[in-house]
């Protein structure tokens, strides 16, 4: 009963978010199904930012019914500072993928007055390897219980993490950190992007001193590269 009531309660909050939507703003089922090179208006909540730079700013963000990736979307160092976690915003701009990962390019924005929204992280540890893991890209998602194994770096040894995916980085470089997991009987790989979570980091200096057998819970934002390629913001050991 309890999860009956749940099911209702969600499909109901649903119903009333896309009832909510100002005219021409697209649901994430909407934005799924749209063509590639097409454009797209949504409505979405900051979640996380990853850089700025040249006046463009790369962010994660996510709405109640689905996330959005916005790469290197127009935008003062002004406007960058307010995006803070949280904050609502209306975003036109052209849906693209790049190796797997569907992102909204060219795009503008508008900052909307509304209650903030954080997402709970969804558990995709019985997700990962199923075909179901994608229609939760760019989402925040958690992986429990994963242990540590061996990836080799440049010189054919064992070691926990590489810094960069050949282990052609080193330490003091802010090089992004690459990380295996077994996760029921299957190995994945993880990221930790740098410019979203640098060298002075908790999670970055986390995962600096993982050891192989190491059991862990994660979260980070469910991104695409030729497949899952999650980008961790968090890293502890497992419960």
């Amino acid at each position: 009963m309890k999860k009956l009531l749940a099911l209702v309660l969600a499909l109901m909050l649903a119903v009333c978010a896309c009832a909510a939507l100002a005219e021409g703003v697209m649901t994430h089922e909407d934005y799924v199904a749209a063509e590639l090179d097409s454009e797209v208006t949504v409505e979405t909540y900051v979640q996380a930012k990853q850089s700025w730079w040249d006046n463009k700013g790369t962010i994660y963000t996510q709405a109640e019914d689905g996330a959005y990736f916005l790469y290197n979307m127009a935008m003062s160092q002004e406007d960058y500072d307010k995006l803070v976690p949280g904050t609502k915003i209306r975003v036109t701009g052209y849906k693209a993928e790049w190796s797997g990962e569907v992102e909204i390019i060219d795009a503008t924005y508008e900052i909307l007055e509304a209650d903030a929204f954080i997402p709970e992280a969804l558990d995709v540890t019985d997700l990962l390897g199923t075909d179901d893991l994608i229609a939760h890209q760019n989402e925040l998602v958690a992986v429990k219980g994963a242990t540590v194994v061996a990836k080799k770096d440049a010189n054919g040894n064992d070691a926990a993490f590489l810094y960069n995916w050949d282990g052609s980085g080193a330490a003091g470089n802010n090089n992004d950190l690459y990380f295996d997991l077994e996760v029921n009987g299957a190995v994945y790989s993880f990221t930790v992007e740098s410019y979203l979570c640098g060298e002075d980091t908790e999670v970055y200096q986390a995962v600096t001193n993982l050891n192989i057998g190491d059991k862990i819970d994660l979260e980070g934002f469910l991104y695409w590269y030729n497949g899952a390629q999650p980008h961790v913001i968090a890293v502890k050991a497992a419960e």
